[in-house]
Order: structure tokens, then C-alpha cells, then sequence
């Protein structure tokens, strides 16, 4: 996992927290939840992969 991937989860992190709290001020507390959920696919989606290796791995040490 690189350095890179942190700090982009940590900057659509606080993009969304900012577009949340503006929306739900705003009276729009749909959107702010689509924007929200929309946030937390999109780092799921970066993260996947790194699970996958993370379970493949666990998968080679155990069957020595």
C-alpha cells in the first residue's frame, strides 16, 4: 500500500464531509446521503484489490 493511496482516501474524505455538512445545511439531506455513500464506494473501490492480495497471501503462507 502506498503513501499516495492514503492521503487520496484522506482527501475524498474531507471533500465529502465538506460537501455533506454544505448540503445538509442547505435542507438536502438526500443528496448529502448519495454523497456520502457515493464517497465510501469509491474508496472501496481503490481498497479492494489491496483485501484481495492481503487474502491471497494469507492463502500461500497457510498452505506450506
Amino acid at each position: 500500500m502506498s503513501v499516495n493511496l492514503i492521503f487520496k482516501i484522506a482527501a475524498v474524505g474531507i471533500l465529502v464531509s465538506v460537501l455533506s455538512q454544505v448540503l445538509k445545511h442547505s435542507g438536502r439531506e438526500e443528496q448529502a446521503f448519495l454523497t456520502s455513500l457515493a464517497g465510501l464506494l469509491l474508496v472501496l473501490f481503490w481498497i479492494v484489490p489491496y483485501i484481495y492480495d492481503l487474502f491471497e497471501s494469507m492463502k500461500r503462507l497457510f498452505s506450506l
